[in-house]
C-alpha cells in the first residue's frame, strides 16, 4: 500500500428535481430545510450512506472492502468477528493481557486487544478506515477517526416545497374497504422539491489516513462512488439527482499549501437569470478560478 501524502479539499455539487433530496424525519419527512433562509439541506449522514451503497454494490466480498454501517446490520456482530479472526477469546478473563492490564469482565477487550481491534476493523471495513467509527460498544474495538470528513450539503438558492395529495386505488384490510363503502382508494401526501442545486465540501487529511490506513487506491474508488453514488440509489421519492461537478484541490503537501475556505471560494455557482426561478442545472454558470493559485495546489474536476 503507497502512502498518503496529500491534503485534498473538494467541492460537489449535485442537483434534485421533482424529489426529496433528504427527508426530515422529525418533520413528517418534510425536504430539510434552513427556516431562516429558505435553503435546502441534505445530511452528511446521507451523503456517506450512497457513498456505502455504492461500494457495497459494486465491490462485494473484494478484501478490505466491507461495509460495517449498513441496512440491517448489527455493530456488535461485527466488532465480535474482529476478535474471532485476530483469534481472541474475550470469553476467558485472564488475569492480565499482553500490556499487563486487567480485563474488566469477559466479553470486551481490554488495554492492547483494543487497538489490535481497531487495526482489523480499519483493515476490514472501507467505511471505518475512510469516515471513521465509534465501536466502543459491545467488545469495544474503540474509536477511529476518519480521515474523510464532509459537511452538509446546502442549496445555493432558496427551495420551495411542494406538496402532493396521491391516491392508492386499494386499501389494505378488508375492514379500510368496508369503512370506504366499496370506494377502495387511500389518499396520501408527497412532498417534493421543483428543483434544487446542492453544494457540499469536503475533506481528506493524510495524517489521519495514515492512522486509519486509507490509501490513494481508496481515494480513487471514494471519487468514483461520489461520481456515480445516485446512479446505483433510485428513488421515486427523491426524484431525478444527479451528480453535476466533483471539484478537487490537490495539495502538494501534507499540511497544504492554502486554506481550505480560499480555495472553496474560488468555485463560483450563479444563476444564468436571477430573475427566473432556476428548473435545470443549465440555469446555473459553474466557474473555477484557476488564475493565481497558490503553488503547489492542483485542481481537478471529476465530473
Amino acid at each position: 500500500m503507497s502512502e498518503f501524502k496529500n491534503r485534498y479539499d473538494f467541492v460537489l455539487l449535485f442537483d434534485v428535481q421533482d424529489g426529496n433530496p433528504n427527508g426530515d424525519p422529525d418533520a413528517g419527512n418534510l425536504p430539510r430545510i434552513d427556516p431562516e433562509t429558505g435553503h435546502g439541506l441534505v445530511t452528511d449522514v446521507c451523503l456517506k450512506r450512497k457513498v456505502r451503497n455504492f461500494i457495497q454494490l459494486t465491490q462485494e466480498k473484494k478484501p478490505g472492502l466491507d461495509i460495517f454501517v449498513k441496512e440491517k446490520a448489527i455493530l456488535n456482530v461485527s466488532i465480535n468477528d474482529a476478535y474471532k479472526g485476530l483469534g481472541i477469546d474475550l470469553n476467558e478473563k485472564p488475569t492480565k493481557t499482553e500490556d499487563g492490564k486487567k480485563r474488566d469482565s469477559k466479553g470486551k477487550a481490554q488495554g492492547s486487544e483494543v487497538e489490535q481491534g481497531r487495526t482489523w476493523m480499519c483493515k476490514t471495513f472501507f467505511d471505518v478506515r475512510t469516515f471513521g467509527a465509534v465501536m466502543s460498544t459491545g467488545a469495544n474495538a474503540g474509536q477511529v477517526r476518519g480521515p474523510v470528513q464532509l459537511t452538509f450539503a446546502r442549496s445555493v438558492a432558496p427551495i420551495v416545497s411542494l406538496e402532493h395529495a396521491i391516491t392508492r386505488m386499494a386499501v389494505a384490510t378488508e375492514a379500510e374497504a368496508e369503512k370506504q363503502g366499496g370506494d377502495n382508494r387511500t389518499m396520501g401526501r408527497k412532498n417534493t422539491v421543483p428543483y434544487g442545486l446542492y453544494r457540499a465540501h469536503g475533506f481528506v487529511s493524510p495524517h489521519l489516513a495514515r492512522q486509519t490506513g486509507f490509501s490513494p487506491t481508496d481515494l480513487e474508488l471514494l471519487f468514483k462512488s461520489f461520481a456515480h453514488m445516485f446512479e446505483l440509489d433510485r428513488s421515486a421519492a427523491r426524484g431525478l439527482m444527479a451528480m453535476r461537478k466533483v471539484i478537487v484541490f490537490k495539495h502538494g503537501s501534507e499540511l497544504g499549501n492554502a486554506p481550505a475556505h480560499a480555495l472553496f471560494d474560488r468555485v463560483k455557482v450563479a444563476p444564468v437569470q436571477a430573475e427566473k426561478p432556476a428548473r435545470a442545472f443549465t440555469d446555473y454558470a459553474v466557474v473555477v478560478e484557476t488564475a493565481g493559485l497558490p503553488q503547489g495546489i492542483e485542481v481537478m474536476d471529476l465530473v
